[in-house]
């Protein structure tokens, strides 16, 4: 499957027209939060039931479980929405942060924090390597309002501080991940990536869900559904 080599090799893969242009505007109808001036989207959403019914449908599923085996499940949901009103620059980063459900002290995991009630943890490579985000896009992502730009095979590196990269950021050539309405954008948490400000007053809604290959991210940790 052209999906699970491009995830593989380049820790990302863009695949148009899961969702049809038809269904989007039920699903934007049924969300829990309408982000619109002054709201950058809503993290946690994944208890609500229109969310929940995206992030199990089957064709997200059969992409998830392609790459992470037949018991992959979501786990975390988070809505962005980019536009002149809620615009803003992402650094060069790599996700780390996984939503755990009770903190428990394990080697490699850490720093801790909490968020909106949530407890998270920095992951090691080993857990992050067990986890695949699927960007379902609610808007067509052009080059002017601010898409997602990836450093190719950086997801292999493990995870890495600031400065390598930022170092990595100066030495390769990005690519901008332009993912049409109804597209599912499918990447690595490790693939180092950013986003610029929007040059346009097109909205750019992202619904942004994580798969983990089980709920049971490692000895004495489980993740949290949130």
């Amino acid at each position: 499957m052209v999906c699970q080599k491009s995830i593989e090799e380049n820790g990302f893969a863009v695949v148009p027209k899961v969702i049809e242009p038809g269904e989007i505007a039920t699903i934007l109808a049924e969300f829990p939060v309408k982000p619109q001036g002054g709201r950058a989207g809503e993290r946690h959403l994944l208890s609500h039931q229109a969310v929940s019914v995206l992030a199990h449908d089957p064709r997200l599923l059969r992409i998830a479980r392609g790459v992470l085996g037949k018991e992959a499940c979501p786990f975390h949901a988070t809505l962005f929405s980019k536009s002149y009103d809620t615009n803003w620059l992402v650094v060069w980063h790599q996700d780390t942060a996984l939503p755990i459900r009770q903190r428990q002290e394990v080697a490699g995991w850490g720093p801790w924090s909490v968020k909106q009630g949530v407890t998270y943890a920095h992951a090691p490579a080993g857990a992050l390597q067990r986890v695949l985000a699927l960007r379902v896009h609610l808007d067509d992502s052009t080059e002017s309002n601010g898409p997602l730009r990836v450093l190719a095979g950086t997801h292999r590196l493990g995870v890495l501080d600031d400065d390598s990269i930022h170092a990595l950021a100066t030495k390769l050539s990005s690519v901008e991940c332009v993912v049409p309405r109804g597209g599912v954008l499918a990447m690595r948490p490790l693939l180092i990536h950013s986003s610029s400000k929007a040059r346009t007053e097109v909205r750019r809604r992202v619904l942004h869900v994580e798969y983990a290959e089980s709920l049971s991210i490692a000895d004495g940790l489980e993740l949290a559904v949130a």
